[in-house]
């Protein structure tokens, strides 16, 4: 489904304008199947027994690609990390800071070749991607590298007024490139999606359920 959604996605992205300049060597498409083999190929696990994923990818392509993705360099990133989050979602692999991936000018490389170096980078001072919550009455509430607390106590930063939530019923923590929902050992649990969870890392568009209050977790 990952890869079907990154196809169409990538698809539509060099449609019209860039159409011409995409009839021949490297496709973005082939780019995003590798970002996604080689994070499943190096996959281990963390001193908790936790799988993480290499989170820095280094492509390097030919000259004459690297000039044509210039034109949608941005977009494609974009695109390209998006999906390596999603399929590492799928997977309930985590990892040790953002992703990024990066695209680099080899001069040793045909039309059409690439090379792909993946990294575990835990180094990186760039911030965890702007995310938010959104509420029943559409009010929005930044999330930062603290921990966002959720219950019925008023010092909550989401306050729950159903009665069958506890007052600290879960908090929304800062992990890697994501948020990741604790439930507090509450009463009647959390709900990711319509699923009970006491841990679940959270990807775009997630509905999280606390009682009878349902909130949508963005991240852009």
């Amino acid at each position: 489904m990952v890869l079907r959604n990154l196809e169409d996605r990538l698809e539509r992205l060099v449609e019209g304008t860039f159409a011409r300049i995409f009839r021949t060597g490297l496709q973005p498409v082939e780019v995003g199947r590798r970002l996604v083999k080689l994070l499943d190929a190096n996959r281990t696990l963390d001193v908790r027994g936790r799988a993480i994923g290499p989170n820095r990818f280094v492509v390097e392509v030919s000259p004459q690609d690297h000039e044509r993705f210039a034109q949608i360099q941005e977009s494609l990133i974009s695109e390209l990390r998006a999906t390596v989050r999603s399929h590492a979602q799928d997977g309930n692999v985590r990892f040790m800071g953002p992703v990024l991936i990066e695209l680099v000018e080899a001069e040793d490389l045909r039309v059409g070749m690439f090379r792909v170096d993946p990294r575990f980078d835990e180094t990186t001072t760039e911030a965890v991607p702007p995310s938010f919550i959104e509420l029943p009455d559409g009010r929005r509430i930044a999330l930062g590298k603290e921990p966002a607390t959720i219950g019925r106590l008023p010092e909550s930063t989401v306050v729950l007024t159903d009665p069958n939530a506890s007052r600290h019923h879960a908090e929304l923590r800062a992990d890697g490139d994501s948020y990741e929902l604790v439930d507090l050992d509450s009463t009647n649990g959390s709900k990711v999606n319509g699923s009970k969870v006491h841990r679940q890392l959270l990807a775009d568009g997630d509905l999280l359920t606390f009682g009878t209050i349902t909130i949508a977790f963005r991240q852009l």
